[in-house]
């Protein structure tokens, strides 16, 4: 035998088998999850039943047509689209088809197609099926260049990528799916309640998810039944994930003056029947439920009905609960909202997406869908225009146009002299040659005129619809509402309170409240009212009772049901809600910080902001002591452990000195102790990971520090206040935009009286400041009482201490009159505190 040495053309190639065995298990991974088991977020579907929907669309089977037989269809869809086995199609179709199983079915089935009870469906060949109704709303407009298109596993066929999608199949029907290494569970919503949760992200987007829970109540079951509770809910809507209780509907019934009997008249989702029934038996036969004297199944075509009759003298509340228990009379619905998602790149990438997300998913495809729809009717409006403009012209010179065509040799001929005679297309041409003497007529010169005049109106509208996206969203509107006509209804499933599960937010009123944290970390809350505004030049109210080194170093508004995340000198983050902070007095001291966060040793709080929601858009800008500063998608904020995170990576002998929230548009001020300030734009700084180090805003002296950042607002000025309480308003006019990183201009004239720079902030003149001193006295003073002076100047005396005393900070106070509408900096922070007259007379008394 020939050594395998001496064999010319080797065609082993030597491979690592751990190395391929992991290549080959991703790939295996990857086309289960983006081809088999996972739906796509713009429709809703799988592959598999995008194949049967689209494969009856094109074998003609319509809620207008008659049934056909189920075999035609896993024909035609395992030859043209799905290489998989005929089962599989099968099953899929099915499923569509049961009533029990899709709150909204997409096949309109004929013949047994099982049952509740887990009854097998009939052979394909007995079974007849056509396309929903609904289902036309899904195909809606695919022939009108809606949605991209593929080849199929042969290429001789193309098949679409994903349906136009006309309603939001995804959350109406849900979907359930094992891939690889994960799963796909979402539950099915109301139609009527998703479409008028799509309209009012339209109308207002920035609308909550807890507001869209207003609207969107719940998911709504197939088979209806009880969910108990609403915590599973918020938390699926918030995070994509969640534990629904389901539970059946049940009646006790009096039989005789000492019997009773419990009657279910509905189960849980996906609950077998028949499998109840003998687990119930079971549970009997057993003695782990007793008092059960007879059980039967009533059910038939009227609805369900379950009956269990119980012994004399026994407890029904008692043996119901006992069912709940131990039985699928109650069950959990795990929700995990994975789906497909698009990439810029055009990949497909799993996600888990919140509520919100899955709408913002739906209503960008939708936009997508109409600009392409309403482009190809635009092409084809233009395309008859331009033939009727030749027929006109046809018409108005028809004794010549007849002349040429009787004169030339053939049809080919007679194009090319119109076209060389009145300079037509060959599309015109075509069309004049091919015309009707019937069309000669003066009726049909009218007609086409009026065709005409038409097709201009329509070319108008769809050249302004794909002009103006708001044009866009009205039609979205629009054709919901009448798919919600059409097929809304009543949702089935009914959301009744757990006594044992509530939301501590909802025992707490939401109101706005001040937040004071001292320099030794002492926190308190208290109500916005508690400081009234004085003149400029006042000794201020005693803001709390500090121990003797121990002043105040942050205050601000906001609300009992906001987020607040705190910011510390090491770079790291936590995050409390308002309320978790404990109510005090005016003059207390408040609660240790430390009892609140798990700091570590030498750790300090140095900024606090408040977060009504995390949303897409929004950054962080993070600025040091050693001029740093550095850009973060708010997003990778959002999971915040009670050990915090690490907010930014700080190089040797930094600290983190303050934070502030943006849209990543804006101008960006740092103010040094020395009195220097640069202003860049944000988009200067590049977006960087939680963890990075990020970049320099400010070239410093040895002996300066950065002690403040500001977002630049319409209509604002800078205040600085200084050691000494000194201070001044400087326009913002005067602060020209620099590129990041230099030395900055002058922005306070500092001297041994005034002191060296304590605070900043960009205020306008309806704004109220409150300065804090060391020794923690407070006072407010209106923004429009400080002179407004140029940047080189001193200022002016804004608040008077004794020597030992100085200023450490000041906070800005927005009046409740103040429209805050086109505000960024408002809207990110909530501030609201007007001192109402009634308090402050009652105060001066």
């Amino acid at each position: 035998m020939a050594d395998i040495n001496d064999v010319k053309d080797q065609s082993i190639i030597p491979v690592d088998i751990e190395a391929e065995m992991k290549n080959s298990f991703i790939n295996y991974a990857m086309s289960v999850i983006v081809d088999r088991a996972l739906p796509d977020v713009r429709d809703g579907l799988k592959p598999v039943h995008r194949r049967i929907l689209y494969g009856m669309f094109g074998l003609g089977f319509t809620p207008d047509k008659a049934h056909r037989k189920c075999a035609t269809t896993v024909g035609e869809v395992l030859g043209k689209y799905h290489p998989h086995g005929d089962a599989a199609v099968y099953d899929s179709m099915v499923r569509m088809a049961q009533d029990f199983s899709l709150r909204y079915r997409l096949v309109d089935g004929h013949g047994n197609f099982g049952s509740v009870d887990g009854d097998p469906p009939a052979a394909m060949r007995y079974t007849e099926a056509r396309l929903a109704k609904i289902s036309m709303e899904m195909i809606r407009d695919i022939n009108k260049d809606t949605v991209d298109f593929k080849p199929n596993f042969d290429e001789h066929e193309i098949e679409p990528v994903v349906l136009p999608s006309r309603f939001p199949n995804l959350l109406v029907n849900g979907s359930s799916g094992i891939a690889v290494g994960m799963a796909t569970n979402i539950p099915p919503q109301n139609l009527s309640e998703v479409i008028d949760g799509i309209v009012k992200v339209i109308e207002e987007p920035q609308t909550t998810i807890d507001e869209l829970n207003k609207i969107i109540k719940g998911p709504d079951f197939p088979t209806a039944g009880i969910i108990v509770g609403k915590s599973g809910i918020r938390d699926a809507y918030r995070t994509g994930r969640g534990r629904i209780i389901m539970r059946a509907v049940t009646n006790i019934e009096q039989m005789s003056p000492n019997k009773q009997r419990i009657v279910v008249t509905e189960l849980p989702y996906q609950v077998n029947k028949a499998r109840l029934v003998e687990k119930i038996a079971d549970l009997v036969k057993e003695k782990r439920i007793e008092n059960i004297s007879d059980l039967r199944d009533e059910s038939d075509r009227t609805g369900m009905r379950i009956v269990i009759e119980l012994k004399r003298e026994a407890n029904a509340n008692i043996v119901l609960n006992q069912l709940f228990k131990f039985t699928q009379m109650q069950e959990t619905f795990s929700v995990n909202m994975l789906a497909l998602v698009q990439t810029p790149d055009k990949k497909f990438e799993p996600h888990v997406i919140n509520l919100r997300q899955a709408i913002d998913h739906y209503v960008d495809h939708q936009k997508d869908v109409i600009v392409r729809r309403t482009r190809f009717e635009l092409d084809k409006a233009e395309a008859r225009a331009h033939i009727l403009e030749g027929l006109k012209i046809a018409i108005d010179n028809l004794d010549e146009v007849i002349r040429i065509i009787r004169s030339s040799k053939n049809e080919t001929n007679a194009k090319e002299n119109l076209m060389e005679r009145f300079s037509f297309s060959e599309k015109q041409a075509q069309a004049i040659v091919d015309m009707r003497l019937g069309r000669l007529t003066a009726l049909e010169r009218e007609k086409l005129e009026a065709e005409y005049q038409e097709l201009l109106a329509k070319i108008k509208y769809y050249k302004d619809v794909l002009a103006n996206e708001f044009m866009v969203l009205d039609i979205i509107k629009e054709e919901l509402g009448e798919i919600k006509g059409k097929f809304g209804d009543e949702r089935r499933t009914k959301i009744i309170p757990d006594e044992t599960d509530f939301d501590v937010e909802d025992l707490i009123e939401e109101q706005d409240s001040v937040i004071t944290l001292t320099h030794f970390g002492y926190v308190k809350r208290l109500p916005t009212d508690t400081y009234k505004s004085q003149r400029r030049g006042g000794k201020g109210i005693i803001g709390l009772s500090t121990r003797e080194e121990d002043f105040v170093e942050n205050l601000f508004t906001t609300s009992t049901h906001d987020y607040i995340m705190f910011f510390t000198n090491k770079g790291k983050v936590y995050r409390l809600k308002t309320y978790e902070i404990p109510e005090a007095g005016r003059q207390a001291k408040g609660t240790a910080i430390v009892n609140l966060l798990q700091l570590d040793q030498e750790e300090k709080v140095t900024t606090v902001i408040p977060i009504k929601e995390y949303k897409e858009g929004m950054y962080l800008i993070l600025a040091t002591k050693n001029g740093v500063v550095k850009k973060t998608d708010l997003m990778e904020y959002d999971h915040i452990r009670k050990g915090g995170l690490t907010a930014v990576a700080l190089r040797e002998n930094d600290e983190l000195i303050d934070v502030r929230l943006t849209d990543g548009t804006k101008d960006i001020l740092l103010v040094t102790k020395n009195g220097m300030s640069i202003r860049f734009n944000e988009e200067d700084v590049r977006p960087l990971g939680r963890v990075s180090q990020g970049v320099r805003g400010i070239k410093l002296d040895d002996d300066d520090v950065v002690i403040g950042m500001g977002v630049f607002i319409e209509d604002t000025s800078l205040l600085v206040v200084t050691e000494r309480g000194f201070g001044k308003r400087t326009e913002l006019e005067e602060y020209k935009v620099q590129t990041r990183g230099g030395k900055g201009i002058l922005t306070y004239r500092v001297t041994e009286k005034t002191g060296k720079i304590a605070g900043m902030k960009l205020v306008n003149e309806k704004d109220d400041v409150m300065l804090i001193s060391s020794d923690g006295t407070i006072i407010r003073i209106n923004v429009n009482d400080i002179s407004v002076l140029g940047r080189a100047t001193q200022g002016v005396t804004l608040m008077r201490m004794d020597e030992s005393v100085y200023l450490v900070g000041i906070a800005r106070i927005i009046n409740e009159e103040e429209d805050s509408s086109e505000d960024t900096e408002d809207e990110i922070l909530e501030d609201v505190t007007e001192i109402n007259e009634e308090k402050e007379q009652s105060d001066n008394e």
